[in-house]
């Protein structure tokens, strides 16, 4: 029986990797892009040894005119078929506000972020004869975009523009495709926050807690298969998207 393929953007670090490690598991064969740097992490690279996944890196910078349509084309030219599932987990994360944002942050915020994504969507949904289980995308969020706070805004209006993308989309590829959303609240921290402070935030969620990667692959792997559910975004952010905060949270708990 041929393995399900999945397309995982930003697929080889951070959330990505956990989210690839979670359908390596479950028996995809894997198509991983990277923006400059396809080598998967360790711990990826020790999921995809034992579990025997077929797997291939694909490099590609979405800054490129194009970049969407040339990334399909290598992923079908690679494995001879179009994926049974994208995730769009590749972004990227400015710090502007609206005293510091520039025309060209907020173009590739809005193209990294928001356009490819969405091509990379309707580019599957031309491929796709429409026959058979409808092939499934699914686009990583923020919780932000329920309730934004006034930093990175570049990268929340990018964000905002992919989370409307997902009903319109739902709708327009319906009869080959499933739409659907994650967005996570705070994640993973690269030694950004203060003594206590990831502490102090964490007590600000209504669930006293905040995700981790492989929750966020749970919410993927969910959707993956939930072949009734289209044009849904699931906040996987210990309800952090019920509040709202003035301020980024690297901003907070640190008093």
């Amino acid at each position: 029986m041929t393995r399900p393929l999945a397309l995982v953007t930003g697929g080889v670090k951070r959330v990505g990797a956990a989210i690839a490690a979670r359908l390596a598991d479950s028996g995809y064969a894997l198509a991983l892009h990277g923006n400059s740097d396809i080598k998967p992490d360790d711990q990826l690279a020790d999921r995809l040894r034992d579990t025997g996944c077929q797997w291939s890196g694909f490099q590609m910078d979405f800054l490129d005119e194009g970049a969407a349509e040339a990334l399909m084309e290598a992923v079908v030219g690679h494995f001879g078929r179009t994926p049974d599932l994208v995730v769009n987990s590749a972004s990227i994360f400015g710090q502007d506000d609206a005293d510091l944002i520039s025309e060209m942050d907020l173009q590739q915020h809005l193209r990294v972020n928001s356009l490819v994504p969405v091509l990379l969507t309707t580019e599957l949904h031309k491929r796709l004869s429409g026959a058979g289980d409808r092939a499934c995308v699914i686009h990583i969020l923020d919780q932000r975009i329920r309730n934004p706070n006034r930093d990175q805004l570049s990268y929340t209006l990018s964000k905002q523009a992919l989370a409307g993308s997902v009903h319109s989309l739902a709708i327009a590829c319906a009869d080959k495709l499933r739409v659907n959303g994650v967005a996570p609240g705070l994640t993973l921290t690269a030694g950004e926050y203060g003594d206590n402070q990831l502490e102090n935030v964490t007590a600000m969620m209504p669930l006293d807690r905040l995700p981790i990667p492989d929750d966020i692959a749970d919410a993927v792997s969910y959707l993956a298969g939930a072949k009734v559910v289209t044009g849904q975004t699931i906040y996987v952010d210990g309800g952090a998207s019920l509040k709202s905060f003035d301020r980024d949270f690297v901003h907070l708990g640190t008093d």
